[in-house]
């Protein structure tokens, strides 16, 4: 374990200035605290804070965060308090050990739903300050290294729980050590037998390959100091689980990866690392589309390097990066090296608050804004892993804007990474001035033209297309937002229905005075009570008017119409449709009130057809569903008759039909034809000249001379489907046709 002195030595070879009387208190105090707890290892417990501040200092991180390191347990495992803290370390390091008392407290292992919940509070957290977040990834890593010492099942479950979240936040934070370090400790525990194989083949590969790695750092030292540029080479092995991955991704063996090894060159400007790629290319030849400028184009963690691969001695793969020794020790700490001190900082007051410079920490601030505004919780970890693992591609907006995007995203996520007005607006893309679907799987360098229309909203099927939490969260509040309009217009047309029935003007004022008697805060919440049939419009009248009660329950006079052979049913809730009588007379139940349009049979109102399949010209009447919409019934549909003695529920709707923009509908035919060969190619070829579209055959009946089926088809109206019917007749192979009944 390691001593007092030692932790003070590596907190003042990086900072001289640091507060060591602070450092010594908070080590004392901590000691103390913990006493003679031990760990599962047993260890003392006392060992575990104090690697934490260990790996914090190789960070090079502040003195109050290192004394929050070695304080972070002590207010959730022992009798220390929040106010002891706050009074003998100050108010700041007891907000960094408060802040990670709450996250302890967050168990994220347990079931999918708890767990995205612990997820939010965890992000709401961490982003109160940067240094809770960098305190708990080195809680974790810690942690992660004595895992062995821990039951066979939680062991699982942190694993698990490391590998989705902690590793991957620890790589968006910049910090690619630890995550590579966590990934591979997981990796251990998750799926030892494929770790094991790889390090195995990784010590033979080592062996065979040492002078080969000897020989390219040499020769590339060579090249870089002959063209006069002063350079540090140093080579790595790329770690198991990096291997792993990329042998699953690929679906290759160990033998087939060439580039295992990477080699790194660190400069002293900006300008020498274009140089070195000169030398580079000149001398080897660059394997094509492994080219890439994070320089120019840095990623969002902040990553700043040039890579490249080559074909170097022996004909094998060199995977190289190039960076200045600022961007390496970025690369190195990432967030963390924008939240520690500088030598030339002034003041050592609030110096998280230049973690903000990072677009790291910037990103996590936005991801937090997004689960703020109410996503399902599930749906947030779901997307938020989608983007933790993501690589990244690089697009430009037209006027020269950089946009980053997870790797597999397409103009849908581009449009709203620019803004979420033009991603509801947006109605089509250019990409690098060409047309394109919106479902154009975004390359690097691409320019990409959003194309928009104020009369535009977001389908609801674009959730399923977009790649990025972003695009996902603005296209479900959108699609809320239109729901709820859609319903509080449907709510408004029924309680204007409502109102004229008791010979009185709708209006908003009204609904507004008899809020309280109707337990909802705002006219909206009513309108959209009413339309989704939570809330009756009989209810409303009796908040809105008490003294209309008795007239209200007066029983109506029932109006009845005879259908053709459908037997008698209730028409008098049928406002505004017309229809022809028995007997050749039409009638209008009402001119007072319009029809709601229906806009297709996938519109914009909540509706759904029901199996009768109603066409364009067919007579149809809306009965309403509490909690799903209406549902759309042809006029001579037999399932009407459920609805007789529910009067509430029967909504007047008409077609809207948009002429530009056709549509086919569904519909079904029942044909009675002779059994012999040909008949149904007779029957195809009528459907199919007449513009018909098939979609299911169906035989119901089958005798030695005729034969029933049901054909489902595609058609644009009544009108298309009559007309297709007339010529299935006027065939000798069929005997009748008819539209099929539900």
């Amino acid at each position: 374990m390691m001593r007092q002195n030692e932790l003070i030595e590596r907190v003042t070879q990086y900072d001289p200035d640091a507060n060591e009387a602070l450092l010594n208190r908070a080590y004392v105090y901590a000691m103390k605290a913990h006493d003679n707890q031990k760990r599962a290892s047993g260890d003392p417990y006392f060992s575990h804070p104090l690697e934490v501040a260990a790996i914090l200092t190789d960070l090079k991180l502040d003195d109050a965060t290192i004394a929050a390191a070695l304080l972070h347990d002590t207010i959730e495992d022992t009798q220390a308090t929040r106010a002891e803290i706050d009074e003998l370390f100050g108010d700041e390091i007891g907000r960094l050990v408060d802040g990670l008392t709450k996250i302890k407290k967050i168990d994220l292992v347990t079931k999918k739903a708890e767990q995205a919940e612990n997820f939010r509070k965890l992000l709401v957290a961490i982003t109160t300050d940067i240094r809770v977040l960098l305190v708990k990834l080195a809680d974790r890593l810690h942690n992660m290294r004595t895992l062995q010492y821990v039951r066979p099942g939680t062991r699982t479950r942190i694993a698990e729980e490391t590998m989705d979240i902690y590793a991957p936040l620890a790589g968006r934070m910049g910090m690619q050590w630890m995550r590579e370090e966590l990934e591979d400790l997981a990796f251990h525990w998750l799926n030892g037998d494929a770790y094991d194989t790889v390090v195995e083949r990784l010590k033979m590969l080592r062996t065979s390959h040492r002078d080969l790695i000897e020989e390219i750092k040499s020769t590339l030292s060579e090249n870089l100091e002959n063209s006069g540029i002063s350079a540090t080479v140093s080579g790595r092995e790329k770690k198991p689980y990096s291997i792993w991955r990329k042998m699953e991704r690929k679906q290759i063996s160990l033998e087939q990866l060439s580039d295992i090894y990477a080699f790194r060159v660190v400069v002293g400007s900006v300008q020498d690392c274009y140089s070195v790629i000169g030398v580079v290319h000149t001398n080897w030849r660059m394997v094509p589309g492994r080219f890439k400028d994070y320089i120019s184009n840095s990623k969002q963690n902040d990553y700043q390097s040039i890579h490249t691969t080559i074909v170097g001695p022996g004909h094998s793969r060199v995977e190289l990066q190039v960076r200045t020794e600022e961007m390496h020790r970025v690369a190195e700490h990432g967030v963390a090296a924008h939240s520690r001190y500088k030598e030339n900082s002034g003041s050592k007051a609030n110096a998280h608050v230049r973690s903000q410079e990072s677009n790291a920490y910037q990103w996590l601030q936005t991801l937090v804004e997004m689960l703020l505004e109410g996503d399902n919780p599930e749906e947030f970890l779901e997307h938020t892993k989608l983007e933790l693992f993501h690589d990244q591609v690089f697009c430009f907006t037209p006027k020269g804007l950089l946009i980053a995007l997870p790797r597999g995203a397409n103009p849908i996520d581009f449009a709203y990474a620019v803004h979420t007005d033009v991603g509801n607006h947006c109605v089509g893309c250019k990409i690098n001035g060409r047309h394109v679907p919106l479902i154009s799987e975004l390359r690097n360098g691409d320019e990409v033209e959003i194309l928009v229309s104020d009369a535009q909203t977001p389908p609801p099927a674009w959730e399923n297309l977009a790649i990025t939490g972003k695009a996902r969260s603005a296209i479900r509040r959108a699609t809320r937002h239109a729901i709820r309009k859609q319903y509080n217009e449907l709510g408004r047309q029924i309680l204007k229905r409502a109102f004229s029935r008791i010979d009185r003007d709708y209006d908003d004022e009204i609904l507004t005075a008899s809020l309280h008697r109707l337990s909802q805060k705002t006219v909206e919440d009513v309108l959209s009570a009413v339309g989704r049939g939570e809330l009756a419009s009989a209810d409303v009248i009796a908040a809105a008017f008490p003294e209309a009660k008795q007239a209200r329950e007066e029983p109506p006079k029932r109006r009845q119409v005879q259908r053709h052979d459908e037997g008698w049913f209730n028409l008098r809730k049928v406002i505004g449709l017309k229809f022809r009588l028995p007997g050749g007379s039409s009638s209008d139940m009402s001119s007072k009130v319009n029809g709601i349009p229906i806009r297709g049979h996938k519109g914009d109102l909540p509706v759904r057809f029901s199996e009768g399949a109603a066409i364009p010209g067919d007579r149809i009447v809306g009965i309403l569903t509490p909690g799903e919409g209406i549902m759309i019934y042809p006029i001579h549909s037999p399932k009407l008759k459920e609805f007789d003695d529910e009067s509430e529920r029967w909504i007047d709707v008409t077609w809207d039909i948009d002429e530009t923009n056709a549509e086919r509908f569904p519909a079904r035919i029942e044909i009675t034809g002779l059994n012999e060969p040909g008949t149904l190619a007779q029957i195809a070829r009528v459907i199919g000249e007449a513009d018909g579209n098939i979609d299911n055959v169906k035989m119901i009946h089958r005798a030695p001379d005729f034969t029933i089926m049901v054909i489902e088809l595609e058609v644009w109206d009544l009108r298309h489907l009559n007309e297709i019917i007339s010529g299935l007749r006027a065939q000798s192979v069929v005997n009748s046709v008819s539209r099929a009944k539900s």
